[in-house]
């Protein structure tokens, strides 16, 4: 993976002085559109001027495929981070989007939790790596897209991010695995990282003529109230379709219904930042 052309500022801050907004997007359930969100929210907030970077996480790699990155050319990618052998610089790569970057996934980070038993502080390594790095200081948002379970790898993560991001899918079992991930995210915060807050709970794959859907979503906000984003990510073909061509969906159909709802998504998460600062 070659160096880009972003320039590093010498501090781990932004040139305004601000650290970058580091949003892990996580659910230890599969299938629940975790990895789209994290494609299609990145993508939007650099649609609207945001400096952003995305940490695939993941082994199965899909937020790359997603980005069009061929998986011949991922010479360095997430596993070195997490390891200490990479700094971001010498794994990260350009996307078709202006102002997005990734760090791909490879098939090495497949076995990195095996790996990370073993490691001293294996909580804090991707941490211990990115605190200081430099580059950092070019982003506004780094977004990780965590792979779907609560393994090492999700705890690093959880580790290093300032709030987690939630895409749940509404269907009848949404709210049991809710539970199951908000325990998760206050134990992270009493042992590991206690600045960790919840960004918000995404409704995902929301099918308007599904009584379900309505039902789920209303059952949701019911037990989460003003921590639910009041934009849905409705069930789309155009969204499905995209990665299969290696573009998010906001370019490979930037009108269709579900590109605008991350349009509307990051919208609300910078209003939601805006407000956080004035209080």
């Amino acid at each position: 993976m070659h160096n880009n052309s972003l320039q590093d500022n010498g501090s781990s801050q932004n040139l305004d002085g601000h650290q970058p907004n580091i949003i892990a997007v996580a659910n230890q359930k599969g299938g629940v559109g975790k990895t789209t969100t994290a494609i299609n929210l990145a993508t939007a907030l650099a649609a609207i001027g945001k400096k952003v970077l995305i940490i695939d996480l993941d082994p199965q790699g899909n937020a790359s495929t997603g980005f069009g990155i061929d998986r011949s050319k991922r010479k360095l990618s997430s596993y070195e981070l997490i390891t200490g052998e990479a700094d971001i610089a010498a794994v990260l790569a350009p996307t078709a989007v202006p102002g997005l970057y990734i760090i791909p996934s490879t098939i090495d980070l497949s076995g990195a939790d095996t790996e990370l038993v073993t490691m001293s502080r294996r909580a804090y390594r991707l941490r211990d790596t990115l605190e200081f790095d430099p580059s950092l200081g070019n982003f506004d948002y780094v977004l990780i897209d965590c792979p779907p379970s609560l393994s090492l790898l999700t705890l690093n993560a959880l580790t290093l991010a300032q709030s987690v991001l939630v895409p749940l899918q509404c269907e009848f079992f949404a709210l049991e695995g809710l539970s199951l991930l908000l325990r998760t995210i206050e134990r992270v915060k009493s042992t590991y990282n206690a600045s960790l807050a919840i960004s918000g709970v995404v409704l995902t794959m929301f099918d308007k003529r599904n009584r379900l859907s309505d039902q789920v979503a209303k059952d949701v906000r019911g037990y989460l109230g003003d921590v639910v984003f009041k934009t849905v990510i409705p069930r789309n073909v155009r969204v499905s379709e995209a990665p299969s061509h290696g573009k998010p969906a906001l370019l490979y159909d930037h009108r269709c219904s579900g590109s605008q709802a991350y349009m509307r998504l990051a919208s609300e998460i910078l209003k939601r930042e805006r407000k956080a600062k004035a209080a």
